[in-house]
């Protein structure tokens, strides 16, 4: 058997059996102000000299003794033998007695000792004990009381004899496990689970109701089990009752393509009404079913959700009040939905109350004559009635008392007496309980006195209310005041204090100008006590903990920076997370808190989320600021894929989505793979993240698995568990091959080719292509099969026409009829070419006209003529000595044309043409050939044209005859003109007869002009176009551009290139450099005199660590300029090796060697050419013999009288008048390649060759002794030093 309370007005306890009862302890709880009151009693022995002793002439308050019980809301007993109703008891204390009554009488057969205390008996069955109970205290002073509480007893629960069941279900359907618990006055908790007492596991699909039965919105093939076991736990009772278990088998179905609308499981119908009392909790299920799983949206008719105080629970199947208030009370509903619907449940909640106390009545001190008034206010719904008792007496029966008025909670007594020290009960009830007050009236008198300390300093921060104690004791109660060290100001005024009527005086948002000492006193008497307040800042936080989000597995800062008053301890930092305190010993791995109050939280994941709050804790005040964490990732991959029926191979694909992370899904990939064949792989189809499905269309005699990713802004998810396969039926194949065509090659055959089908499009087993063909204009179409393309049938006539098509067809029968095309056999070599060909010539080109070939003779597709011209040799150009190669090329032309224009003809040429005819196999026979020449035409432009300058006012021009002459040359004409900055000079024209001519001289030139010359060739048919170059006898050369520096500490080495040519010149020039480190005052300084043909030149006494400015000009403006910063002076010279100018130095020896070897090189591939050649050539006039390409670069008695005066000057480059080799050696030897480049060789000064080997030709420094030297010779750069 059991106990428990059942009555909504008394305490619940529930008592299982009498056979293991403890203790059961009723008692009443004293508010803060009653046991302040009560000690403030028993402190007058010690505190005041007063000889009366309290305890002597009076006993305690019986309502401080109740104040002294306890009282379990529940307990359970389990034997007779312990069952001990007991109070704590005071041995120091007097104590007159207590009562026990039950039931409105009076306890007689329970065993006390006075102390309050009695034992249950043995010989009393447990249903004796069932009933309304309140205890008594009684001494001197007046009676106190409990309120009532209620005992109900009832049987240990126990399951019944069961027997195990088993059930069905076919997949996609709702299923529910029923549980049944024994029924209990006490809620059982409700556990699913296995055999391995493991819990089964709770999803929105799997769900445990508030019955205790466990609903499935829609099974899966998993759910198979036998092992369901319900186990129901009573906590009072202390037992667990574990059900038989229950067998679940689920069965495959082709419905769970198809889904199933949301229906209620739980609750029943479209309206359901609950009431709830305040301060209580409250559950309102909601639990659908349906495939795919509904979701579950909550919400209140008329406010938001989460004013009401509701929080979702259960996987969102329960919306729970934890403590209901009146803010909860009205409408909710329930929306379930999902793909195929929705359904709705309405609740009305109607919150009521329990009375509570608005205002209770204190327990004071009063002496003779005062008026007493005790308020005692409380409210509920319904509205409670309250109810005045004197010592556990209802006023209504005591006798009537003129002083004494009772209006609603208010009871008034006038002119106290000491007869009137009492305790008074005030008591509310309503429907849904009762509440007591005990108030204890004591009349009495006793001299004022202070109880607070003297001298206490008193601490605050800004803003904070300081609190000042005078707590004063007597009777009558006596008044105090407060005085600051200011006494020209009342304090009261002031709106920020006040007194409480304990004494104590408040002081709110309180200033450091707020800091002294103040004074309270009791009127009409010299006692007083002083108080020291000190205001100090107070804490603030600067930075706070802010919301963040964090990828997962990262790591997370939080910051918490704070000031504080330096007066105070060092404050506590406390860090929260959720509200629950994060522990210093869990301070680790996972969270690190840094000196400044930062907290780092490492590995950052999803049970990482949540709200957290940093509070900074002083000894006087606090301060708290929040943040989140909030851990973002890649979405979790979906679950549930199902597949709908197929119709015409569509299906639809569903899934549920996967846990999105805080990041919303964007979009979902779905791949498909078709695993028949082996080249199946996956394709992927995309939808947008709020699409759960996707229409699918698949091919017949296949099978297809399918998987799905969703995707948000941090990436992709990985793939959900890959669907079983699912195959699709064959058919008849649905296409037929495309590209049907004849690639026929040889003459007798037709070779049928096509595009294969894609393995995946055959359909069915037995798959093969169905060939046929026939000749055109025939009836009867010839038939076979093959495997795969091609198909070759033989004996047929050289490009004949057929219709051709090619048909799928597998075991279940033929594919579509595709339209015959037209092919033909293989073609042959064209039979003839073309006819009644005639040329016309108009200068370089030749109209070509023909008559077309018969379309039989073609033997093809005719794809066009060529036109073969080929260039036949002259009689005149053999006898030259010249023989032409013979110059052939073929012109393709289209066959729909019979008239070409064949462009690019040589003029002054002889030319045959032929024509064939071409298909796809190849030419045919040549037609006879048709001679025709091209008219003669003016010539091109000369080869070249070449200048030497005799003298200053001489220049001789060399030239080539041109390289076409387009007929036969009558001459040349040559023109020039001087070249003026204001205007050019009148032209002179210079006309040559004789075409075998190929140089002129020409006196009388302007030493100091350029000119233009302008020389074209001449035929019978005009002038040609001319070849153009400027040229003048002397000019000066210009210093060098191309220069390179290598900077060191005091000096920079500069280097460059040159090349010698006929229009070369030698140049001297200065180098001038500027020291850039002076701002003002810098001057140029200038080097020696360079001259280009040194190519190397080292400036030196510079200054280490300083910035220059290098310059060459030439004539009125700056041919070359660059700024430098030499190296800092370094304490320990290094490796001269890394010296810029042993490295410069260096790289001049490399080139020197590398243009002596080049020399050497072509002296001996030469042999002694020159002093065998000058002898020869020593015989013949230099005007009269002709210029040949390789004597540029020779010497003979010409070369020597040119070298004595100087050499021309052309465009490309210039050479000086007054500089010559011979001034920069003692010997000098100069050669030039082809292109005119130095390759000279120098040496010192020796005797004269001998024998073969060449002497040099004459030059100035054979007649006069040379000028001194102007620049170091290339022998003296060698031997330079830095």
């Amino acid at each position: 058997m059991s106990l428990s309370l059942t009555s909504p007005s008394v305490t619940p306890i529930s008592l299982f059996s009498l056979s293991s009862l403890p203790l059961l302890s009723l008692s009443l709880s004293l508010s803060l102000s009653y046991l302040l009151s009560l000690s403030s009693l028993f402190s007058l022995s010690l505190l005041s000299s007063l000889s009366l002793s309290l305890l002597s002439l009076s006993p305690l308050s019986p309502l401080s003794l109740l104040s002294l019980f306890s009282l379990s809301p529940s307990l359970s007993l389990f034997s007779l033998s312990s069952l001990s109703l007991s109070s704590l008891s005071l041995s120091f204390f007097l104590l007159s007695s207590f009562r026990w009554v039950k039931d409105g009488k009076k306890l007689n057969w329970m065993g006390h000792n006075g102390s309050g205390n009695f034992t249950a008996h043995g010989d009393k069955p447990l249903s004796d004990y069932q009933g309304h109970y309140r205890c008594y205290a009684d001494n001197t002073l007046g009676t106190a009381m409990t309120h009532t509480v209620k005992l109900i007893t009832e049987s240990t629960p126990t399951l019944p004899k069961q027997k195990r069941s088993h059930k069905t279900a076919e997949e996609g359907a709702s299923v529910v496990l029923h549980c049944n618990p024994p029924r209990s006055s006490t809620i059982p908790h409700i556990h699913w689970m296995d055999k391995k007492l493991l819990h089964i596991g709770q999803s929105e699909r799997v769900t445990t109701g508030l019955d205790g039965n466990l609903y499935f919105a829609n099974v899966l093939k998993n759910d198979s089990r036998d092992d369901y076991t319900c186990n129901a736990q009573y906590i009072s009772a202390r037992t667990i009752l574990p059900k038989e278990p229950i067998s679940l088998t689920v069965t495959p179905s082709n419905d769970v393509a198809r889904g199933r609308k949301p229906q209620l499981m739980q609750p029943q119908g479209p309206h359901s009404s609950h009431l709830a009392l305040r301060g209580h909790s409250l559950v309102l299920e909601c639990i659908p079913k349906g495939l795919p799983t509904p979701s579950v949206l909550w919400k209140h008719m008329d406010v938001n959700l989460s004013e009401t105080g509701a929080w979702t629970d259960n996987h969102g199947r329960w919306l729970r009040f934890d403590s209901i208030t009146q803010k909860a009370d009205g409408e909710y509903e329930c929306l379930a939905s999902n793909t195929h619907g929705s359904v709705t449940h309405s609740y009305t909640v109607t919150v009521e109350a329990e009375p509570y106390w608005v205002k209770e009545p204190p327990s004071l001190l009063y002496s003779p004559g005062e008026t007493v008034r005790l308020d005692c206010q409380a409210e509920g719904i319904p509205t409670p009635t309250v109810t005045w008792s004197i010592n556990g007496d209802v006023i209504l029966s005591v006798d009537i008392d003129p002083r004494r008025r009772v209006t609603g909670g208010v009871l008034v007594l006038k002119d106290v007496v000491f007869g009137d020290t009492a305790v008074y009960q005030c008591e509310a009830t309503n429907k849904h309980g009762n509440i007591l007050k005990n108030t204890y009236i004591y009349v009495i008198e006793l001299p004022a006195q202070i109880l607070s300390s003297d001298g206490v300093v008193y601490q605050v921060t800004e803003g904070g209310v300081a609190r000042l104690h005078c707590e004063a004791f007597g009777s009558p109660r006596p008044q105090v005041t407060w005085e600051s060290e200011d006494l020209q100001n009342t304090l009261l005024s002031d709106s920020r204090v006040s007194q409480l009527t304990n004494g104590t005086l408040e002081l709110f948002n309180s200033s450091r100008e707020d800091s002294g000492v103040y004074t309270c006193s009791i009127t009409h008497s010299n006692i007083s006590i002083t108080a020291h307040l000190e205001v100090l800042k107070r804490t603030v936080m600067l930075i706070g903990p802010q919301a963040v989000e964090v990828t997962r597995g990262g790591d997370s800062w939080l910051d918490c920076h704070f000031t504080f008053d330096p007066h105070l301890n060092p404050p506590q930092i406390l860090w929260r997370k959720d509200g629950q305190k994060i522990m210093e010993s869990s301070l680790g791995d996972k969270y690190t808190l840094l000196g400044n109050g930062t907290l780092r939280v490492t590995d950052v994941q999803s049970a990482d989320e949540g709200l957290y709050s940093c509070e900074v804790i002083t000894d006087l005040d606090s301060v708290l600021a929040s943040g989140s964490i909030t851990v973002v990732a890649c979405p979790s991959p979906p679950v549930f894929l199902s597949l709908s029926e197929e119709q015409d191979h569509n299906l639809t694909l569903s899934w549920t989505p996967g846990n999105t992370h805080n990041s919303p899904t964007t979009e979902f990939v779905v791949e498909v793979k078709e695993e028949k064949h082996p080249e199946g792989k996956w394709e992927s189809h995309r939808v947008t993240g709020d699409v759960n499905h996707l229409e699918l269309h698949l091919l017949p005699y296949s099978t297809y698995r399918f998987r799905v990713s969703g995707v948000n802004r941090l990436g992709r998810s990985d793939p959900s568990e890959i669907s079983e396969a699912y195959s699709t039926l064959p058919t008849v194949p649905e296409s037929y091959p495309l590209n049907v065509r004849s690639e026929s090659t040889e003459p007798g055959t037709l070779v049928i080719m096509w595009e294969e089908i894609d393995r995946r499009l055959y359909n069915g087993s037995g798959f093969q292509y169905k060939v046929s063909w026939r000749q055109v204009q025939e009836h009867h179409w010839s038939h076979t099969h093959v495997p795969h393309p091609p198909y070759l049938v033989n004996g047929t006539r050289a490009f004949s026409s057929y219709e051709m098509k090619v048909q799928a067809i597998n075991s279940l029968g033929e594919g579509p009829h595709p339209v015959p095309v037209i092919g033909h056999s293989g073609e042959d070599y064209p039979l003839a070419s073309p006819s009644k060909i005639s040329v016309s010539v108009d200068n370089s080109s030749a109209i070509v006209r023909w008559q077309p070939v018969d379309t039989h003779t073609v033997q093809g597709h005719l794809l066009g003529y060529k036109v073969t011209t080929t260039t036949l040799p002259q009689h005149s150009t053999l006898e030259r000595g010249t023989e032409r190669k013979e110059e052939r090329w073929v012109v393709e032309v289209d066959g729909n044309k019979t008239k070409e224009v064949v462009t690019g003809l040589k003029l002054y040429s002889l030319y045959e043409l032929s024509m064939t005819t071409f298909n796809r196999k190849g030419e045919g026979p040549h037609s006879p050939t048709h001679p025709f020449r091209t008219p003669e035409g003016v010539p091109g432009p000369p080869a070249s044209l070449d200048f030497e300058s005799p003298s200053e006012t001489e220049l001789t021009l060399h030239w080539r005859p041109p390289t076409q002459p387009n007929g036969q040359l009558v001459g040349y004409v040559l023109q020039y003109q001087q070249i003026s900055d204001s205007r050019n000079s009148p032209p002179q024209v210079e006309v040559i007869y004789d075409p075998t001519v190929t140089h002129l001289p020409l006196e009388g030139l302007d030493p100091h002009s350029r000119y233009v010359f302008y020389l074209r060739g001449r035929t019978s048919a005009g002038q040609g176009p001319p070849i153009t170059r400027e040229c003048a006898t002397l000019l000066d050369g210009v210093p060098p551009s191309n220069i390179s520096t290598v900077v060191g500490e005091r000096s920079v080495n500069l280097s460059w290139f040159f090349f010698l040519s006929f229009d070369f010149r030698f140049c001297s020039f200065f180098i001038q450099y500027l020291s850039l480190t002076f701002v003002f005052g810098g001057k140029w300084e200038e080097s020696e005199q360079v001259n280009t043909l040194q190519a190397f030149y080292s400036l030196t006494g510079l200054q280490p660590g300083t910035q220059y400015r290098l310059l060459i000009t030439h004539g009125n403006y700056t041919h070359w300029e660059d700024e430098i910063q030499t190296t800092e002076l370094r304490g320990v010279e290094g490796d001269f090796a890394t010296q810029g100018w042993f490295i410069g130095l260096i790289s001049a020896v490399v080139l020197l060697l590398l243009l002596l070897l080049v020399l050497c090189f072509i002296k001996r591939s030469k042999g002694g050419k020159y002093a065998v050649k000058d002898k020869e050539e020593s015989q013949m006039d230099s005007e009269a013999r002709p210029i040949k390409d390789e004597t540029f670069g020779e010497y003979s008695d010409g070369d020597e009288k040119r070298s004595v005066s100087q050499p021309s000057l052309c465009v490309e480059s210039k050479l000086g008048s007054d500089d010559s080799l011979a001034e920069y050696g003692d010997s000098v030897d100069i050669q030039f390649n082809e292109d005119g480049s130095f390759i000279g060789q120098y040496s010192g000064r020796g005797p004269a060759p001998t024998g073969n080997e060449s002497s040099g030709p004459a030059s100035p420094v054979n007649l006069d002794p040379p000028p001194p030297p102007i620049g170091p010779s290339f022998a003296g750069i060698l031997d330079r030093t830095s």
